[in-house]
């Protein structure tokens, strides 16, 4: 039994399984990643290249009785085909199945045990635990999940001698750009030694090439209409939309290699009878129409690159894959934002990416984090939740920990939690870097209480689908809240017989000085620390100590006022049962000042 490299994709998808030293990819019949596509005929199902000749319709979406790329639709409770209501996790288990079911009968394979699975940079948790959910309902277990273009890199690496990759981009930039059908996902990375970690990423689908085939789509559509003087009330026949969509794409694909194509479909309006579409499209019209497209697309790179204090000019290497790199238009623009030598469009660009989580799985590697998840302090610190290089849970296991702290000035009556990460990758990291904010938490705290008095929970999670989690309370106003965070930046270390030695960090952070005369902002968080180098019980929270030892509050033992107040703050009214800040408790006695 196997575990393999599973690229489920927006258009195709694909197996791809490390023999030896070489990669091996189980495309179909014509020698092409597998469509993921789904038709329903009544009770058959009918999905793949079959699927895919049916379907007059290639963006995304639900097109009659065909699904292209139910993918997109996880997360979503269901979706209607043809008016029968159908869960996505369904549909994707079904297209999975039938990629393990070709891998089956083009080629020889000893079963398959696990997957991993690559997923596009913006997909979110809800979305991963389904995809998760959907793998084992057609019987393969996730072992883990990678980023589409961080297993693109890696197979890149790990196809090629790897030895001399090593050597050549040490400690260099590298970009990946993978711009596909439904998505167009970045990755920059830098190799420190022989791991190669993400220093950001970023993920959209608003340029995806279903969007330049709908755009083309609607310039012909238009044209039509002038030049037959109709309005927009006159419709369309039902499927000639589809079908003409389905021409836009094609007529995309064929201008890569041609300089012109004809945009052909035959009874296209409704209530007019012989009236086809004919459009002549040139390729540099074709670049003019989706020029805004092409625009945005390559601003998010100067976005990422300007977001990490980079130039182009530092880009040691950029990586194209997707299908649409292959467009003439963006390959030029590549070549004029980092140069013609900077620029590889790997051959095997449509195999790259299973063969990537292909080797991540033979290989035996797993992803850790690249970058500390930290929490703002109060007086400008940082606290450590998770540490860099912490490797991430794979298949049913989830990382916790648990931290206690304080809110150093309640008076707004909300403790705020801040979760970051640094720019710079590595666990030491100065106290002035600059960080990028992932998520907050607010939480009721009273208002009245003095700084330290009120405490506060905070539990964290990483889950097997590569999700940080964070839960936080309030103990005295027993409120709540929590987020979740996706976007992390993570890590792969390169099988290397000299196992070269990893750089070393920069400088631990000095420690904090507590005792500094600096004013912390309403609602700002402060570690309770938990350390002592004596058994001291001044040392000890009041409220704690007195639950295993209320003899040490006997008047007679003369104790510390400051833990006479935290037994009291916490304790609840004798004759009422509320919490001692309780405006609706009127036994209790004047709250001291």
């Amino acid at each position: 039994m196997n575990i393999v490299g599973f690229d489920f994709g927006t258009t195709n998808s694909l197996i791809s399984i490390i023999d030896g030293d070489r990669s091996i990819n189980y495309l179909d019949e014509e020698q092409r990643p597998i469509p993921s596509v789904i038709c329903y005929e009544g009770a058959r199902k009918i999905l793949g290249r079959e699927a895919k000749e049916r379907l007059s319709h290639a963006g995304l979406g639900v097109y009659g009785n065909i699904v292209k790329s139910p993918k997109m639709h996880l997360g979503k409770e269901s979706v209607f085909v043809e008016g029968v209501e159908r869960s996505p996790v369904d549909m994707v288990a079904d297209v999975v199945r039938h990629v393990c079911q070709q891998t089956m009968k083009t080629r020889r394979i000893d079963g398959i045990s696990g997957v991993v699975v690559t997923i596009p940079i913006g997909m979110e948790g809800h979305q991963r635990s389904a995809l998760r959910n959907a793998f084992r309902l057609a019987g393969l277990r996730v072992v883990q999940f990678v980023h589409e273009p961080f297993a693109a890199l890696y197979g890149l690496f790990r196809g090629r001698d790897l030895s001399s990759m090593l050597r050549r981009y040490d400690n260099k930039l590298i970009l990946v750009f993978d711009w596909g059908g439904g998505t167009l996902d970045l990755t920059l990375c830098r190799l420190q030694g022989d791991i190669i970690v993400q220093l950001i990423n970023d993920g959209t689908s608003e340029v995806g090439g279903d969007v330049f085939d709908e755009t083309i789509m609607n310039r012909v559509v238009q044209h039509a209409r002038n030049s037959l003087k109709l309005g927009d009330s006159v419709d369309t026949i039902q499927g000639a939309e589809s079908r003409l969509m389905d021409r836009c794409e094609r007529a995309k694909i064929e201008l890569s290699n041609r300089s012109n194509v004809q945009i052909y479909v035959r009874d296209f309006f409704k209530e007019i009878t012989d009236v086809d579409v004919d459009y002549a499209l040139e390729r540099n019209e074709f670049e003019q129409i989706v020029e805004p497209l092409l625009d945005k697309g390559f601003n998010r790179i100067k976005c990422i690159l300007d977001n990490v204090g980079y130039s182009p000019e530092q880009v040691a290497l950029c990586v194209a894959t997707g299908g649409m790199s292959n467009m003439p238009v963006v390959s030029r623009r590549l070549h004029e934002l980092f140069g013609p030598e900077r620029v590889r469009f790997p051959e095997n660009s449509a195999t790259l990416i299973a063969e990537g989580a292909a080797w991540i799985a033979s290989d035996k590697v797993g992803l850790h984090l690249a970058k500390n998840v930290e929490l703002v302090l109060a007086r400008n610190s940082y606290l450590p939740l998770v540490k860099s290089r912490t490797l991430m849970p794979k298949e049913g296991n989830v990382q916790t920990d648990h931290f206690h702290l304080y809110c150093t000035d309640p008076r707004d009556g909300i403790a705020k939690f801040q979760i970051c990460v640094p720019q710079k990758t590595g666990s030491n990291v100065l106290v002035n870097e600059p960080r990028v904010n992932l998520g907050n938490i607010t939480v009721k705290v009273d208002k009245y209480a003095r700084a330290f008095e009120e405490r506060l929970e905070l539990d964290i999670q990483i889950n097997d689908d590569l999700v940080f989690t964070a839960h936080a309370r309030s103990l005295n106003q027993n409120d709540g809240d929590c987020c979740e965070i996706h976007n992390l930046e993570f890590g792969l270390r390169f099988p290397c017989g000299d196992q070269r030695a990893i750089p070393k960090d920069d400088p631990e952070v000095a420690s904090f000085d507590g005792a500094q005369n600096f004013s912390a902002e309403p609602g700002a968080i402060s570690v309770r620390g938990n350390l002592a180098n004596r058994e001291d019980n001044s040392l000890v929270p009041g409220e704690f100590l007195y639950s295993y030892n209320p003899y040490y509050f006997d008047t007679d033992n003369n104790p510390p006022r400051y833990q006479v107040h935290e037994r009291l703050y916490y304790q609840p009214c004798a004759v009422c049962g509320r919490a001692s800040n309780d405006p609706a408790c009127l036994c209790s006695a004047t709250r001291s000042g």
